[in-house]
Parts: structure tokens; C-alpha cells; sequence
């Protein structure tokens, strides 16, 4: 039976003593004090499996190891491959995933499994626990904030019209493929098109005339419109509950993937056409909220910032303390102005600490006057704006020594986000599908807490 902690250690090498492995031994401490933690994992683990393989068979990995096994990875940037080897390989990296000498590390594939069943909501109940447990330890007192937004891009080629028409038709074209397999030739009658759109995507590509371009373009459109047809015919045969009954049952439960998956990608395609035609052909502008960059991360936004580059993942604002620990994390769906977040990342911290901060600042893209009269009326004390545009400083703050101190404080969540992205993977999402890049998001800021934690012990 899988459990929320292990109750018996194993075999387990002792801490080296080098200075991460020192951090990695207070890290483990500051989880260790902090059994709920576990707990919280364990009911996703629990959620993730089913009702009778969750109370029997193989134990598998404790809720606590993976925890554990999460922080590592993300800590290091490591790929599944990678991850594997270095917990076989690191006397350490064992020690602080509670892993014994005699004990068996997890494949790849396992390792995977089990982190992507971390829910967004539960690593970000986590990250308040710690946050709570570095006020009771006087690391962090959260009177002093301050507040930015960052952009996480999604993992995703540039979005080229022709790159995506390219995508639909191969996606689609294994889809027939498979089901064909499946089904027998008989039953599954296409044609592969999937050289011609190759082809059309390289010329487009190398085009030097917009002539040239526009036809292929328009052929790739074509063939792109032959392949999603055969597709919309694969699905009605799919849906014949005669066929179906000849299956078996591995042969259904394949036939059942494919079906999902037409229902994903078809919809898609047809809006990659559509949004190909008005662009390339008829000459339009077509919003952002329009748009598809991607069929295989349809969530991503399009993220202008400040007029110089475009961006595609998801738009994120941070709240990060006097320690460096990052208080609130809150991920958004399209391109919000800042100004409209201001007051809310100010009530996300009221309930977080059970008050409101005593001193707030924030960019320049988040000055308000409604802001500035919103946060002073919810019991803010100095709240400051880096650059003003039309506020006095004597109605943010209470004197120019206090703005220029403030102004000085907010530059810090700057090295904070770089440290996110270089170290802790912040800078893009490899994770799939919206709720997994939000677990992605939020295990990156909670292996960033942990270790600031951690070194704040040790100091």
C-alpha cells in the first residue's frame, strides 16, 4: 500500500559534507518539520490511481519521496533520463529522497507518472505551509513585499502558419494511419499526403515572392483540408457500433485513443485553416484571442512585452518577500494588464498572512491612481509605484527616503525571477497541457523556497 511517509527508514548513506549536500540535509529538515506536507501529496497520488489499486499491491513511492524526487529535479533541471541516473548515482540526492542503499529507483516512465499526478492546487497549498513555517521561524515576516509579473513560455516551435497547416496534417495523417492498422485497409481507405505538405511547408519556408508563397500556401491549404475531410469520415466509422464489436479488447481500448485524439486535433485543424485563410489569403489582422499558436499546447497565449517581443506560454505575477522567498505565485490565462492585478495580489497576501502588508511596491506598468486609493483603503501603510506616472510620492509613501528605499527593495524580485529561470527551469514550460504547466510553475517556485529556506537555516 502506497503511504504518506515512510514508517521505518532503510538503509541510507550518510550526509557528505559538502555545502549542497549540507543544504540538501536542511532541506530535508525543514520537510521532515513539516509532516502535513505529505499528506497533501499523498491524496493526489491517491486521486491519480484507482479505488482498489490505491490500497493494494505495490507500495511504489512514498507521497513524501516524491516529493522529494519533484524539488530535485526541478532544483537541477533535469530531464526524466537524467533524474533517474542521478538518483542512482548521488549519494545525496538518495539520502534526500529517503532512498536506501537497497532500494530500487524508479524508471523514467515511473518517475514521470508519478510527479504529473501533482495537482497545481496542492503544490501551491504546500508553498503557503512553508511560507507559513518561515513567519514561525522569523525568516520571513511578509510586512515587506513586492510585486512582478514574468512571462513562462510554453514548449513550443515558432508559430508559422505553414509550420502549424504541417502539423495537423501529420498528426492526422498517423491517426488514419493507426486506425488503419487497427481496422484493416478495407475499412480505412486514405491517401498519405504527408510528402506534398512537406514539400509546400518548404517552399513557403524559402519563398521569396509573395506569388510564390500565396500559392503554396494556398495548396497546402488544400491538401491540409483533404486530410482533416478523411479525418471527420474516420470518426463517423469510429462511432459505427458494428466495427467496434469485431474489435478486441486491446484492439478497442487503442481504437478508443485514436477516437480522443480525433476529437482533439479536428477542431483545432479546422481552426488553423481558418485563421491560415484570413491571415495569408484574405489580408487580415486576426486578435490574439483568435488565435492558436499551437495544436499540441492549445492553452498558450500570446504575450506582447513592452512592444519589443512577442512571447507564447502564460503571463505569471510574484509576490517575494524580504527572504527572497517567493509568497504568492498566480498564473494567468491571456495578457491582463498589470494594472488590473495590483489589489488582487495585495488580498492574496491579506490572506495569506491574515493582514495586509504594511509596505507594498510594484513596476511601473501596475501605477494607478484607482490602485494607489484601492490598496490604501485595504490597510497598505507605503505603497510604491518604480515610476510614478502623475502619483505624488507623498500620496504613496510617507517620505521621499521610504520611495527611494522602496524602489531599491523592488530590483531584488528581478535577480529573484532570473534565478527562477536559469536555475529552477522558470524560463519554460516542458511539462504538457495547462494544468501540468501550472504544477510545473508551482514545483519550480517550491524548490526556489525550499532552498532560500534552507540557506537562511544555515546562515
Amino acid at each position: 500500500m502506497r503511504e504518506a511517509r515512510k514508517t521505518q527508514s532503510t538503509l541510507r548513506e550518510t550526509w557528505l559534507d559538502l555545502d549542497h549536500a549540507k543544504e540538501l540535509k536542511a532541506m530535508s529538515r525543514l520537510l521532515d518539520d513539516n509532516p502535513t506536507i505529505a499528506a497533501l501529496v499523498w491524496q493526489d497520488l491517491r486521486a491519480a490511481s484507482a479505488s482498489t489499486s490505491a490500497t493494494c499491491g505495490a507500495g511504489g513511492l512514498s507521497a513524501e519521496q516524491v516529493l522529494r524526487i519533484l524539488v530535485v529535479k526541478q532544483m537541477n533541471g533535469f530531464s526524466y533520463r537524467e533524474l533517474a541516473f542521478h538518483l542512482t548515482d548521488s549519494r545525496s540526492y538518495c539520502s534526500f529522497c529517503h532512498l536506501g542503499i537497497t532500494d530500487k529507483v524508479p524508471s523514467k516512465s515511473a518517475l514521470n507518472a508519478n510527479l504529473k499526478t501533482l495537482q497545481p492546487a496542492t503544490l501551491e497549498a504546500i508553498n503557503r505551509v512553508f511560507v507559513s513555517a518561515a513567519q514561525k521561524a522569523q525568516v520571513e515576516t511578509g510586512r515587506t513585499v513586492r510585486t512582478d509579473c514574468t512571462v513562462v513560455e510554453s514548449n513550443i516551435h515558432k508559430p508559422m502558419d505553414s509550420e502549424l497547416l504541417w502539423d495537423c496534417v501529420r498528426v492526422l495523417n498517423r491517426l488514419l494511419e493507426r486506425a488503419r492498422d487497427l481496422l484493416g485497409p478495407a475499412k480505412v481507405v486514405f491517401g498519405n499526403r504527408t510528402r506534398r505538405a512537406k514539400r509546400r511547408r518548404k517552399e513557403i519556408f524559402n519563398a521569396k515572392k509573395a506569388e510564390v508563397r500565396e500559392r503554396a500556401y494556398r495548396d497546402l491549404l488544400v491538401v491540409t483540408a483533404e486530410v482533416y475531410g478523411n479525418g471527420l469520415q474516420l470518426r463517423e466509422l469510429l462511432r459505427d457500433k458494428e466495427v467496434l464489436k469485431e474489435l478486441g479488447f486491446w484492439e478497442a481500448l487503442a481504437i478508443g485513443r485514436v477516437t480522443s485524439d480525433l476529437d482533439r486535433f479536428l477542431p483545432l485543424t479546422q481552426q488553423v485553416m481558418d485563421q491560415t485563410r484570413r491571415r495569408v489569403l484574405k489580408g487580415e489582422s486576426v486578435p490574439a484571442a483568435e488565435k492558436i499558436v499551437s495544436i499540441f499546447e492549445e492553452h498558450t497565449d500570446i504575450i506582447r512585452k513592452d512592444n519589443r517581443e512577442t512571447l507564447y506560454g502564460h503571463k505569471i505575477c510574484l509576490t517575494g518577500g524580504a527572504s527572497s522567498m517567493i509568497l504568492d505565485c498566480q498564473i494567468l490565462e491571456g495578457n491582463p494588464a498589470d494594472s488590473t492585478l495590483a489589489k488582487t495580489m495585495v488580498d492574496r497576501q491579506t490572506e495569506i498572512f491574515s493582514r495586509p502588508p504594511r509596505q507594498i511596491v510594484f513596476d511601473g506598468g501596475f501605477a494607478s491612481k484607482m490602485n494607489l486609493t484601492e490598496i490604501k483603503a485595504a490597510g497598505v501603510k507605503d505603497v510604491a509605484f518604480s515610476k510614478g506616472r502623475g502619483l505624488e510620492i507623498g500620496d504613496m509613501v510617507k517620505s521621499t527616503w521610504v520611495y527611494k528605499r522602496l524602489r531599491d527593495f523592488r530590483a531584488g524580485i528581478e535577480g529573484n525571477i532570473s534565478f527562477l529561470k536559469r536555475i529552477f527551469g522558470l524560463d519554460r514550460c516542458t511539462w504538457k497541457s495547462w494544468a501540468s504547466f501550472q504544477s510545473y510553475v508551482w514545483g519550480s517556485i517550491l524548490s526556489f523556497n525550499l532552498l532560500v529556506f534552507a540557506r537562511h537555516q544555515l546562515s
